[in-house]
């Protein structure tokens, strides 16, 4: 597949572009409702699928499959991480007004941590033929070990991650709106939304780990790796405001996203040694498994609507009262120790009037 340096430039910039406009909509805090995540997630399935058209006009129907197999695997196993991050917001109480800018800077930390491993995959397998079969094996188990575990959650108390952050990371335990920092008494301090973001940051990286394989098994082009990332991550933020209060009703999901590890992983090791599934027919088996999954998961539930996941009856973190968030220095201070006005004390004038007196 030879894909020229403008393309490469061409969709970066789109992505860059695209990522500014939802910004862009989205620039004062508020509560996203289900019709306006709706909107969006349409907005950015179009945008992958039309991508996908232009690949199959362009560089064929094998390459246009491949791009589809992978678009649809990173969007499947995207909604398990959906539901991660509505744990995490139930959670420390994050108040849906703040979630979408902490969201969109996670997206934007994932699309750059996995540029860095499809480079690090892609040159590996380059180099190393064998990784394949630590790849497949790594899919058969993380698919077997998603069956054992169907029932398990994470519990952010837990997260060795949070416990070091606040451990090594001053901070206050309040949030004071879409703040990160904040400085009080001349100390600069991270804000619980900073805790939360490094945690979605940590969590997308795990699902990383299993994601990259799983698309490398049906696309060895760089190219189709990427960009299937790419917009099935983008429009991870209107499908978590979309879906995270359905988290109950999808009882068999998880069972279907291990199937789906499973069988790509088995496809790439027959790939290796003995015959090649056709991109057709994985593209239908993953499509199969995650579309029966998913009717399965919403007759086992019929007739419960959304609701919101319980939060603890003390969340670790409150919301900042109009005081507390009067009290609040600037974050770049010029504040020096030992002086009050925050300039430098300057010897000059004392010079020049003990001048003026001899």
């Amino acid at each position: 597949m030879d894909v020229p340096f403008w393309i490469w430039a061409a969709v970066l910039g789109f992505i860059v572009v695209m990522l500014a406009v939802d910004l862009f909509a989205h620039r004062r805090a508020h509560v996203i409702g289900v019709r306006e995540a709706a909107v969006w997630s349409g907005v950015w399935v179009a945008f992958g699928v039309g991508f996908g058209a232009v690949v199959w006009q362009v560089w064929g129907a094998e390459f246009g499959q491949q791009y589809f197999a992978g678009y649809l695997i990173e969007k499947s196993l995207a909604v398990d991480n959906v539901f991660v991050w509505a744990i995490v917001f139930s959670y420390f109480a994050v108040p849906r007004e703040f979630q979408h800018r902490v969201l969109f800077l996670g997206v934007l930390g994932a699309l750059v941590f996995r540029g860095v491993f499809i480079a690090a995959g892609a040159v590996l397998i380059q180099n190393f033929s064998w990784i394949l079969y630590v790849f497949a094996a790594f899919l058969l188990y993380t698919g077997y070990r998603m069956i054992r575990q169907r029932n398990e959650h994470l519990n952010p108390d837990q997260s060795m991650v949070l416990r070091g952050f606040r451990r090594f990371v001053p901070m206050t335990d309040v949030y004071h709106g879409q703040k990160l920092l904040v400085r009080k008494d001349g100390v600069l301090l991270a804000t619980p939304l900073l805790a939360v973001l490094v945690l979605i940051e940590t969590t997308d990286v795990v699902f990383a780990v299993d994601s990259i394989p799983a698309i490398f098994a049906v696309t060895d082009e760089v190219f189709l790796v990427f960009t299937a990332n790419a917009f099935a991550i983008l429009g991870l933020r209107a499908m978590y405001f979309l879906l995270a209060d359905l988290m109950h009703r999808f009882v068999y999901l998880k069972v279907g996203l291990a199937l789906v590890l499973i069988w790509v992983g088995t496809k790439m090791l027959l790939k290796i040694d003995v015959f090649y599934i056709p991109t057709p027919v994985s593209l239908a088996v993953v499509a199969t498994i995650i579309t029966v999954s998913i009717v399965l998961s919403l007759r086992a539930t019929r007739g419960q609507g959304r609701r919101e996941l319980p939060a603890p009856a003390e969340p670790p973190f409150r919301v900042a009262t109009e005081a507390e968030d009067a009290a609040l220095e600037p974050v770049r201070s010029s504040r020096r120790p030992g002086t009050a006005t925050g300039r430098r004390d300057d010897p000059e004038p004392a010079r020049r009037h003990q001048g003026d007196l001899r």
